[in-house]
């Protein structure tokens, strides 16, 4: 038997990552988290429905006074073909 050799060939590509706003892409979606008890609103399109939850629970909940954000965006990646720039 002969010898054998491994082999790789190797290619560089180049990709792009973007925000996806085609009109088919999820939508960008806000929620709120509390960070004294970790619960979450509900994910929303609109900001002001996370926003109003905030409100609701600090009113429940008088000494909850941190919250975070989420934001739930799309993004997409596609690869350069030869010759593109």
């Amino acid at each position: 038997m002969g010898t054998m050799s491994a082999r790789a060939v190797l290619r560089y590509e180049t990709w792009t990552l973007q925000p996806d706003r085609d009109p088919d892409a999820e939508p960008t979606t806000y929620a709120m988290q509390c960070a004294v008890d970790g619960e979450t609103s509900p994910a929303s399109e609109d900001f002001i429905e996370p926003q109003n939850w905030v409100l609701e629970h600090c009113g429940q909940h008088p000494s909850h006074h941190t919250y975070r954000e989420i934001i739930t965006r799309p993004w997409r990646t596609w690869r350069h073909l030869r010759g593109d720039r």
